[in-house]
């Protein structure tokens, strides 16, 4: 689950998220009341309103939407657990929307290149997301609702009220109970078919979750906030700064090799090369391991990927990573979106090079996820 950083928080969870969090269980209590007229007692659900594009619909309010059950998912494109949990929200879609359910996901950005409606244009289209999403560049509806998280998720009833609510990933079998209960008390005759399989052994009963690198952000807003840059250099904001990479390396620290444009929300490597001699490094523990990369100069860039000091070998590279055919992995930076990296098949810690010759290549953030199977093969 990402949060939004306390140095550029928008809001707090206070107003209607603290109002939710006194009057909402995870029970949805058995109502009578079918009529789409507010219940006493219960939080009405902010407006949609703010939005700088609507995609897949037309604009929409909860006013509109009164008798239907809606589900306001707020999300960012480059989020690493937003993007886990769509298979969750694509499946509902189809399998409710013909039933009175109404998905409608808030893009939020979390980074300046994701306010940019083209972008999230572009990833709602690589996803193949056909629910209503709003662009919220402006945090318009994210602080309507006092959101903190992303994903965040909020369900309305028929009534336009918010009657349950759910930060990060997971519990996606509560969530679908929950969309069910509300589509019963709109119709108690609706015909629903049994909860969805989990789409990730992971996401079973009985995984293994063990403690995890957090996410480390590269620039110096954030990244002077945590504390998470390792060399002696620091930071030079909105210069270009030269960096030594001959530390010991310690978890959850990030490590720079030769000059890289310091700005807010990253680095910029900084010079042409003939051979890939700058690189950002990091130790961290985890299963898998992403990072939010951007060609700031709009070209496509190869970024080297070593795990371990070695090319990663097939059975641990995610589903980016590429072979060159001459015994290298590297992953194509061709847009500004999360790149998949490694995939171990066990928890364990490990070290992370990121190596280019090209200048223009922007590194933003890093995630890590750690939960598994035990004992099961991959």
């Amino acid at each position: 689950m990402s949060r939004i950083p306390a140095w550029r928080a928008r809001t707090t969870l206070g107003g209607f998220s603290a109002v939710i969090a006194v009057l909402l269980t995870c029970a949805l209590p058995a109502v009578s009341a079918r009529a789409a007229e507010p219940v006493p007692g219960r939080p009405p659900a902010p407006d949609l309103a703010g939005g700088t594009k609507w995609l897949n619909s037309k604009p929409l309010s909860i006013r509109d939407l009164r008798g239907k059950v809606v589900l306001v998912d707020f999300w960012e494109y480059t989020c690493v657990n937003c993007i886990r949990t769509m298979p969750y929200l694509k499946e509902w879609w189809r399998r409710y929307k013909d039933k009175g359910l109404v998905i409608v996901g808030v893009h939020t950005p979390e980074f300046q290149f994701a306010r940019g409606p083209d972008n999230v244009t572009e990833a709602v289209k690589r996803f193949g997301l056909e629910y209503p999403i709003v662009v919220d560049s402006d945090y318009a509806i994210w602080k309507a609702y006092g959101n903190n998280f992303w994903p965040a998720k909020y369900l309305v009833d028929a009534q336009g009220a918010v009657r349950y609510y759910h930060f990060g990933k997971g519990s996606y079998g509560d969530t679908e109970q929950q969309i069910q209960a509300l589509l019963r008390e709109l119709n108690p005759n609706v015909a629903l078919p049994p909860l969805m399989e989990a789409v990730r052994g992971e996401d079973r009963p009985g995984r293994v979750c063990y403690p995890v690198t957090p996410e480390l952000y590269m620039g110096y807003a954030r990244g002077a906030h945590d504390g998470t840059l390792g060399n002696r250099e620091g930071y030079t904001p909105n210069q270009i700064a030269t960096y030594r990479d001959v530390h010991a390396h310690v978890d959850g620290l990030l490590y720079a090799n030769g000059p890289w444009r310091n700005l807010p929300e990253a680095f910029i490597s900084s010079r042409d090369s003939p051979y890939p001699r700058d690189w950002i490094a990091l130790r961290y523990h985890a299963i898998e391991a992403n990072s939010v990369m951007k060609p700031e100069d709009g070209k496509p860039l190869r970024v080297y990927i070593y795990q371990d000091g070695k090319a990663v070998p097939p059975q641990d590279r995610g589903p980016d990573l590429k072979d060159d055919g001459d015994g290298k992995t590297y992953v194509l930076v061709d847009r500004p979106r999360m790149y998949a990296l490694i995939k171990n098949a066990h928890f364990g810690q490990h070290e992370l090079r990121l190596a280019t010759a090209q200048s223009g290549l922007g590194i933003y953030s890093f995630t890590f996820t750690s939960c598994e199977v035990r004992g099961a093969a991959r």
